[in-house]
């Protein structure tokens, strides 16, 4: 068991220790690992002892786990392998309470918590709900009614202890993902979520379309800030945002780069519309007042997403044409040349 232990200490660092690696892939292997450790040792000992039926549930389990394990290394798609691991592993509990009795009851408690951390809370509520009646009409012929009643209501209890944790801390994650990826002035996405979101478009294992990303930088915003000063900067870095949300859709993603520069994720466009989309953008920034005294315009850098390429490369192809857009007299939008697939 200690080496068992270790092995799973050792597989967990080498997981952190691959960034690619999403945290819902991390514990989902881990718990597929810690299953393995867990189940496989009865299932050689009733095989040994010759309980073939039980040996077989056990057994069926351990090569489930392993087969996600490898599934989720080898493509990162970790939601459907964690409802299949989550219903065999419900199913292999009911088997093994059929089987083996009342004492094999235990293995349940395990099973309701173990739901939450691979799953949605109201998912794994409705299988362990649907599990614990399954429960009832196994062990209605064993217990009596009030020993019956002991393990439903505790059962129930962990159950829904464990769904308004886990709800409550998703909530919470979720608060708290959002403000440390948000930009406290002009409430867009910051350079944080803008890294995070350009590594999950170069994710292989991640199926997106063509999609381009767009660098806008204010002209002469050095200044407004000279000339006004920093709160009037500010107040024009808000409105600006504004008119960026007005012009593009839903899909679209907008972060700011840093101090008047902005990076747009135009999600699903390629070249031709990216390029629409920013001259779209340029000539709304144009007609907007985002300051009463003077004009206000932006150069816009465009580059294609091309996954034959780095997230680095596609901000410094995008920060190139930004740069090109500058020296063309600003007010202008510049599109990085791509070639066909």
């Amino acid at each position: 068991m200690v080496e068992q232990v270790k092995t799973v200490a050792s597989s967990l660092r080498w997981l952190h220790g691959d960034n690619k690696r999403s945290l819902e892939e991390v514990i989902l292997v881990l718990l597929c690992m810690i299953s393995i450790a867990s189940v496989l040792p009865f299932g050689l000992f009733r095989l040994w002892e010759g309980s073939w039926l039980s040996a077989t549930v056990d057994l069926s389990l351990v090569l489930v786990f392993a087969a996600v394990i490898v599934h989720v290394l080898r493509t990162g798609r970790h939601r459907v392998a964690s409802l299949l691991v989550t219903l065999f592993y419900s199913a292999g509990m009911l088997a093994t309470v059929y089987l083996r009795g009342v004492p094999m009851v235990y293995w349940i408690y395990p099973t309701t918590i173990a739901a939450y951390f691979i799953l949605r809370p109201r998912i794994a509520l409705a299988i362990n709900t649907v599990a614990l009646l399954a429960l009832v009409v196994i062990l209605s012929r064993h217990l009596v009614t009030l020993n019956l009643l002991t393990i439903v209501v505790t059962i129930g209890l962990v159950n829904l202890f464990a769904y308004i944790f886990a709800y409550r801390t998703g909530l919470q994650t979720r608060a708290l993902h959002t403000e440390v990826e948000r930009d406290f002035l002009t409430g867009v996405l910051n350079r944080r979520a803008l890294d995070r979101k350009l590594g999950d478009y170069a994710d292989e294992r991640r199926p997106h379309m063509d999609s381009c990303l767009l660098l806008l930088d204010l002209d002469h915003f050095k200044s407004v800030n000279d000339e006004y000063g920093h709160a009037v900067g500010d107040t024009v870095l808000v409105r600006l945002c504004t008119v960026l949300r007005q012009h593009t859709r839903a899909s679209d993603r907008i972060f700011r780069y840093g101090g008047e520069e902005f990076a747009i994720i135009a999600s699903g466009a390629e070249p031709d519309a990216a390029l629409r989309l920013a001259e779209n953008l340029r000539v709304a920034v144009s007609l907007a007042q985002l300051l009463e005294q003077r004009p206000v315009t932006v150069s816009i850098g465009v580059a294609l997403m091309d996954k034959r390429t780095s997230p680095r490369e596609w901000l410094v192809q995008a920060d190139q044409m930004l740069y090109r857009a500058k020296e063309a007299g600003r007010n202008t939008v510049r599109v990085a040349p791509y070639r066909e697939a």
